[in-house]
């Protein structure tokens, strides 16, 4: 338990914080979902549409700092790769 008062205080800021970045992350894994299935039905394009919504998403998760940039990237690009595989069947 904290003690001090910028003990308390930091709590505070601490539980606010997770409810803020537990918001960003489902807004994070929902627009990776919708990728995803639109890949899965094989529809090209439900699948651009997808993700051209999904990118910002995804980079402005990495901005605010709920996943990192590098993982953010690898996430795009493995999606984009996937999409460019549909067009080749």
């Amino acid at each position: 338990m904290a003690n001090t008062s910028s003990a308390r205080k930091a709590t505070r800021k601490i539980a606010r914080k997770t409810e803020i970045n537990k918001s960003r992350r489902t807004v994070l894994r929902n627009s990776v979902r919708k990728v995803e299935e639109a890949i899965a039905s094989g529809d090209r394009t439900a699948a651009m549409t997808a993700i051209k919504e999904a990118e910002p998403a995804i980079m402005r998760a990495a901005q605010r700092g709920v996943v990192h940039k590098n993982t953010a990237s690898r996430k795009v690009s493995r999606l984009v790769h996937r999409i460019a595989k549909l067009a080749a069947k």
